[in-house]
C-alpha cells in the first residue's frame, strides 16, 4: 500500500509537469519552423518569433508546478494566473501570426486542409469578435458567479480545464480584435472592433466590481478579504491588459497606408450589417 501510494504520488508529480513540457515541445516546433522560413525568398519576422517566445515564458511560468499549486488553494494566485494564462500570453502568441508560420510550413494538402478548417463555419462563428467576447468574458462570469470555481478546488482535470479555456478564449478574443497578422475570416471595421473591445472592458470591470461587492465566488473558504484583493487584481490587471490590446489595435492600424485605414471607416456600416449573418 506504501509503494503504491509513492508510485500514485510520482505519477502525480509528472503530469504536473505536463503541461510546461507541451509549450516546451510547441515552442521549439515553432521557432524550428520560424528558423526555415527565413531562408525562404518570403522570410520570417524575428520579432514574431520573439513575441511567440514571450508568450510561451509567460504561460510557462503561469502553468510551473509551484505557481499552479499556489493558485489551486490562493484566489489572489488564481487571478493572476488567469491574466497571464487568458490575456497576457494569447496576446504575445497572436503577435506571432502561428496560423501564417504553419501554412507556410505544411505540405500542399495539408495547408489546404487547415485553410478549409479556418473557412468553417465553426472556426468563423468562434473568432468573430462579438462570440469571441461572449467566450471570454462571459466564461468569467459563469466560472466566478457560479460554484463552478468552488468545484474545481476539489477536481484537478475541471481545474486543468478551466485554464485550457482561458488560453483559447484569451486567443480567440484577441486574434477576432486585431485581426492580424494571421488573416481573419472577418473582414470588420476598426470602429466596430474597438466598439466590442469597449464592451470588454466594461464588462470585465462589472465582474471586479460584483466580486468585490458581493464576496463572489461563494463558498469557496477564501476570507472576504481574500475575495476583494483578487476582485482588485481582476478589476485593474484586466484593464491594463484590455488597454494593452487597443494599443496594439490601434498601432497595427496606423501602420497601414492612409487609403486603407480611410476604406476601413467607410466600410463599417457595411461591415456592421454583415455580422447579423456572420453570427
Amino acid at each position: 500500500m506504501h509503494v503504491h501510494d509513492h508510485a500514485h504520488a510520482a505519477q502525480g508529480t509528472l503530469l504536473n509537469w505536463l503541461p510546461l513540457a507541451l509549450i516546451v515541445l510547441i515552442t521549439l516546433a515553432y521557432l524550428a519552423a520560424a528558423n526555415a522560413q527565413r531562408y525562404k525568398a518570403a522570410g520570417w519576422s524575428g520579432w514574431r518569433s520573439v513575441f511567440f517566445t514571450l508568450g510561451s515564458l509567460l504561460l510557462a511560468v503561469a502553468v510551473a508546478p509551484p505557481l499552479m499549486a499556489w493558485a489551486h488553494h490562493d484566489l489572489v494566485g488564481h487571478m493572476a494566473l488567469h491574466l497571464l494564462i487568458g490575456m497576457l500570453a494569447p496576446l504575445a502568441w497572436v503577435l506571432a501570426a502561428p496560423i501564417t508560420l504553419l501554412l507556410s510550413t505544411l505540405p500542399q494538402a495539408g495547408g489546404r486542409r487547415v485553410a478549409a478548417l479556418l473557412q468553417s463555419r465553426f472556426v468563423r462563428f468562434v473568432s468573430h469578435p462579438v462570440s469571441a467576447l461572449i467566450l471570454n468574458i462571459g466564461g468569467m462570469y459563469v466560472l466566478y458567479l457560479t460554484p463552478l470555481y468552488s468545484a474545481s478546488l476539489d477536481n484537478q482535470a475541471l481545474h486543468y480545464w478551466i485554464h485550457v479555456h482561458f488560453l483559447v478564449a484569451g486567443y480567440l478574443f484577441c486574434w477576432a480584435i486585431l485581426a492580424e497578422p494571421d488573416v481573419s475570416p472577418h473582414r470588420l471595421s476598426l470602429r466596430f472592433r474597438l466598439g466590442v473591445l469597449f464592451a470588454s472592458i466594461a464588462t470585465h470591470s462589472l465582474l471586479g466590481k460584483l466580486m468585490y461587492g458581493y464576496a463572489w465566488p461563494r463558498g469557496t473558504g477564501h476570507s472576504l478579504e481574500e475575495v476583494q484583493a483578487a476582485a482588485q487584481l481582476m478589476y485593474y490587471g484586466g484593464d491594463l491588459a484590455e488597454v494593452l490590446l487597443a494599443v496594439v489595435l490601434l498601432t497595427l492600424w496606423l501602420r497601414r497606408p492612409v487609403e486603407r485605414r480611410e476604406g476601413l471607416f467607410k466600410s463599417a456600416e457595411r461591415d456592421i450589417s454583415r455580422v447579423r449573418v456572420n453570427i
